[in-house]
């Protein structure tokens, strides 16, 4: 799972990346586009599932699931049309899964704003720079919608029915586009596969899957994000386009950055904390994309695997290795939770009939533990 830190510049996108990847490859400053090309940095993804197995098992590895992060550089408007450093960076986030927008939810007069001039800095207004950043993923995409609407729409004069039906649904995401909304509030159709292979092919920028991170001060998180009145602004908007908005602390998370996890936990402890920013962060990615994680434990190596929810167990088998899948013949199941009921006792899970053989049409869960039986 790759995914893009996008945003305004100064909001802390540099920041973040550098504290949720534990390092110092983006160079964070006070000023406008001091990250000039993408950094990309790999975070493991946190599992006390894993770390239980791993810990029973003392096994010799443990290989948790990873998250990509790429800190995108700040983006004004005109970007699009070439403002700030334009095209450049719309580009990276075509390869992105999905976006991480960094908003500014705090105020500090010592922090220039910019949104469209970097000469001219502006007050903090959360919902205008969301909508500022929006547009040109929006007029980006409308751009390449037109074109090739164009381009099917001459094919169809010539009787090409497949580029007919192409061109009607392209020019309704066009006008739609035009209005102002992004792609992935269109309504697509989910069972035209020509559509879909369409798509893909076009790199759709504003049909991203987006988490709003709101970068608020660590007052903020001690005294409650009730109190912040930027959050709950940013958090009614993602919640009518079905995206995710969560409070982050780019500040917190740098401070925390290079602690122990024991020490990490001490501190948001202290704070009056359950998770860290980057755990909520991986926690929304994980249900914005519809992922889960299998496990597969022994001595040799726990290991965990992301998969797609909705995934059946030859094709999480392929995960593993794709001769598993090709010569997938059942899986050995046990459910986290039943392991957890049962002591971790594996004698009590199969004296119980709690270890399951389950076929190819099998639907894996998130926590199953899975020994795939294959023959190639």
């Amino acid at each position: 799972m790759k995914l893009g830190i996008v945003g305004l510049p100064n909001v802390g996108k540099s920041t973040l990346f550098n504290a949720i990847t534990s390092t110092k490859n983006a160079q964070a400053a006070n000023y406008p586009f001091c990250t000039i090309e993408p950094n990309a940095g790999v975070v493991a993804v946190p599992d006390a599932r894993l770390d239980k197995l791993a810990d029973l098992w003392q096994t010799d590895k443990k290989t948790p699931a990873i998250v990509e992060f790429v800190d995108i550089a700040g983006l004004v408007k005109g970007a699009s049309q070439g403002a700030g450093l334009g095209n450049k960076f719309l580009g990276h986030i075509r390869e992105c899964d999905a976006l991480v927008h960094v908003v500014r939810c705090f105020d500090d007069d010592n922090i220039v704003h910019v949104v469209e001039d970097v000469n001219k800095p502006e007050g903090v207004d959360p919902l205008r720079d969301i909508e500022a950043i929006d547009m040109e993923l929006i007029l980006s995409d409308l751009e390449v919608v037109t074109n090739r609407a164009g381009r099917m729409a001459k094919a169809a004069k010539t009787g090409n029915k497949a580029a007919g039906a192409e061109a009607a649904w392209l020019e309704a995401l066009r006008q739609h586009l035009d209005s102002g909304k992004p792609a992935r509030l269109f309504a697509f159709d989910g069972g035209d596969e020509a559509q879909a292979n369409a798509v893909r092919e076009i790199g759709l920028l504003s049909a991203k899957p987006v988490i709003y991170a709101c970068n608020v001060g660590e007052d903020d998180l001690l005294g409650g994000i009730e109190n912040n009145r930027y959050f709950p602004l940013v958090a009614a908007r993602a919640k009518a386009e079905k995206a995710q908005a969560i409070p982050i602390c780019a500040k917190t998370e740098e401070d925390i950055a290079d602690a122990t996890p024991a020490e990490k936990q001490v501190f948001l402890q202290e704070m009056g904390i359950t998770a860290s920013g980057l755990d909520n962060l991986i926690a929304a990615s994980y249900e914005l994309l519809g992922l889960i994680s299998f496990l597969t434990d022994g001595k040799k190596e726990c290991r965990a695997w992301t998969i797609r929810r909705g995934t059946k167990a030859p094709q999480a088998a392929g995960k593993i290795h794709s001769d598993f899948e090709r010569g997938f013949i059942r899986a050995q199941v046990v459910s986290y939770d039943d392991l957890t009921a049962c002591d971790f006792d594996m004698a009590a899970v199969k004296a119980k009939g709690l270890q399951r053989t389950e076929g190819k049409e099998y639907v894996v869960r998130d926590g199953d533990i899975i020994e795939f039986l294959f023959n190639v």
